[in-house]
This record gives C-alpha cells, sequence and structure tokens, in this order.
C-alpha cells in the first residue's frame, strides 16, 4: 500500500507480529544476526538492512526493538555470562595456586560459551563508551572474584600482604587472554604465571623492605 504523502509511515507495533514474535524471538534473532555480522564485518560496516537479512525480520522491526543502531550493541553486553562465582565452590584452602587455577577454569568456560560475542565486543570497546564501560566493570568483577579467592586460599596464619596487587596483577593477565582468545595458541603460559604469584604471595611477598642508604 502507498503511503500518503507528507504523513509518517507508522512505526511497527506488537499488533503487528505473530505470537512467536511477541514471546521475544524477534529480538533474539536480531540480536544474534547483529552480533554475528558485527563480529564478520564490524559495527560501522554494517547496516541495519543487512541485519534484518540475516535476522529474516522487516527493517522496521529493529527500529521498533532498538531505537538507535548502537542499542544492539549496548544489548549485546548484557548478553555476556555473569563474571561472578561461588568462591567457596572453588578454593582449596591453603592451596593458592589450585584455587587459582581453577577460577581460571570457570572463567574460560565462560568464555567459551559466548566467544565470537566476547571477541567482538574487546574490539568493539576502543569505539563505544558503552562497551568500554561494560567490560572495565567486568574486569572490576574479576579483580575482586580473584582477591577473594586469594583470600580464603592463604595457608591459615600467612599475612594477606599484596593480596590486591596480586589480583590485579593476575586479572590484567587473564583480560589479555580473553581479548585475544580466538588467537590463542596452545603455548599458554598463564599456569606459570599463576605459580608465580602463589609462590611469592606463599613467601610473604610484600612485606616492608629496609631501604638502606645510598
Amino acid at each position: 500500500m502507498s503511503q500518503v504523502p507528507g504523513k509518517r509511515a507508522r512505526r511497527p507495533s506488537t499488533e503487528d507480529l505473530p505470537d512467536e514474535d511477541q514471546s521475544g524471538s524477534a529480538r533474539e534473532r536480531i540480536l544474534t544476526a547483529a552480533g554475528d555480522l558485527f563480529a564478520e564485518h564490524g559495527f560501522n560496516a554494517t547496516p541495519t538492512s543487512r541485519i534484518a537479512d540475516r535476522a529474516g525480520v522487516p527493517k522496521g522491526l529493529i527500529h521498533y526493538y532498538f531505537k538507535r543502531k548502537q542499542d544492539l550493541l549496548e544489548a549485546l553486553v548484557d548478553r555476556l555470562p555473569d563474571e561472578e562465582l561461588e568462591s567457596d565452590e572453588i578454593v582449596v584452602r591453603g592451596d593458592i595456586a589450585g584455587s587459582l587455577r581453577g577460577l581460571v577454569r570457570e572463567l574460560d568456560a565462560r568464555l567459551e560459551s559466548s566467544m565470537l560475542l566476547s571477541h567482538l565486543l574487546w574490539r568493539e570497546a576502543d569505539t563505544h563508551d558503552a562497551v568500554r564501560d561494560a567490560m572495565q566493570r567486568r574486569f572490576g568483577t574479576v579483580v575482586e572474584q580473584i582477591r577473594r579467592v586469594i583470600e580464603l586460599a592463604l595457608p591459615p596464619g600467612l599475612p594477606g600482604r599484596d593480596v590486591d596487587t596480586a589480583a590485579l596483577l593476575l586479572a590484567r593477565v587473564i583480560n589479555h587472554r580473553h581479548s585475544v582468545a580466538r588467537h590463542r595458541t596452545e603455548d599458554d603460559e598463564l599456569d606459570r604465571e599463576i605459580g608465580f604469584i602463589a609462590r611469592a604471595l606463599e613467601m610473604g611477598a610484600g612485606k616492608p623492605r629496609t631501604v638502606r642508604p645510598a
């Protein structure tokens, strides 16, 4: 049906959608298509018309769910798995290295479940504030998670000096590991780095040093 000149086209409403679309399946298809295409071609190089084609929906339906193209990217951030873990289920008391290796295995498993999406968001974080803020919040969550695991795993009576520094250093290593996960080789040095951090903590690293005058 032709549009009346000077009259704005009516945006799709939920009344126009089949029952399955009202349940959210159309929105999910749009997000899945957007995630795949953004990862393949980049955010800026992917028009919404191509997303609509991939999702099998009218282009207007994308704008019904997402007013701006960037809203698609922000919605994809919410699809990342939660990094919060139950520390008590990971920690081996008195075994810092073993506990940290268990934590890394859990974080890696969550990454594997959303590898393409994670790769996309790390790449787009450089140019989109919402994505960058979300990734920074996730980094902070990982730092806190590592800190809790170390504190719970510390051998009894061992002072927890420099735990915050150790947590920050290991979180940076994990963050880099995940940012290049799609290109990671089998030669992974993370295990050795965990061992180094654990030994440093167990030896009481961080105790005040006596600085001798020059």
